[in-house]
């Protein structure tokens, strides 16, 4: 293992950003697909011998259980596919990131943001199964979403939940379409395109299943 002072750690197959957090405010986050085991655990070992946040995400759990026999403090969510070690930092409790998701089916993407949001520090409210096929359920809400400091509204089939919050609210709103849908969702192709295209002014737009950055972002506002 080779740690230099440049800022990155060199294990060959991988350099890792030991410097991101100090440029900008959250360590560097390990996509593990395409990452086989052995790969992951020396990653965390490199990550943890220079005090950097873990942070794995799309983590199938079978490589989650091999990694636990290693790194016992390892946590995970089944539901977001995130496993993480975080050293200890203050909540910002004044400032609420709420997380807004339409569908159950959404609830994955939805967690992966919260979770992010979480680790970066924030105090997060999460709201599930409010989509605009019952929107009373999001209006029986509505005091929840208006206290957020920032909103991340999660949402497949055809994505009409973000226009509808950001129209209701003064805080910024991301938008993340999920793949959630069927044939003519095109894996949230639609989603995207109507988030892309909403005509109430504040909502900002991730990629498709990208709750990561979603959560990431809103933290990043949250300071």
């Amino acid at each position: 293992m080779n740690c230099e002072n440049s800022g990155f750690c060199d294990l060959g197959f991988a350099k890792l950003d030991t410097n991101r957090r100090q440029r900008r405010g959250y360590p560097e986050a390990v996509y593990s697909p395409g990452k086989n085991k052995k790969q992951l655990k020396e990653i965390t070992a490199a990550l943890l011998k220079n005090k950097e946040d873990v942070i794995l995400t799309r983590l199938d759990r079978d490589k989650f259980s091999y990694l636990k026999k290693f790194y016992p403090s390892l946590k995970y969510s089944g539901e977001a596919r995130l496993a993480f070690i975080t050293f200890n930092k203050p909540v910002k409790k004044h400032k609420i990131i709420a997380v807004v998701c339409a569908g159950t089916s959404d609830i994955p993407i939805a967690e992966e943001a919260a979770i992010v949001a979480e680790i970066g520090g924030s105090k997060v409210k999460r709201l599930y199964d409010v989509g605009v096929a019952g929107v009373h359920r999001l209006f029986s809400n509505i005091d929840i979403i208006k206290q957020a400091n920032v909103i991340i509204v999660v949402a497949g089939m055809e994505g009409a939940l973000a226009s509808l919050v950001s129209g209701l609210v003064k805080s910024p709103v991301i938008a993340v379409p999920t793949s959630c849908g069927y044939g003519a969702s095109f894996q949230g192709l639609s989603a995207l395109l109507t988030m892309l295209n909403a005509c109430s002014a504040g909502i900002t737009v991730v990629n498709i299943d990208n709750g990561f950055g979603a959560g990431y972002f809103a933290n990043l506002i949250n300071k």
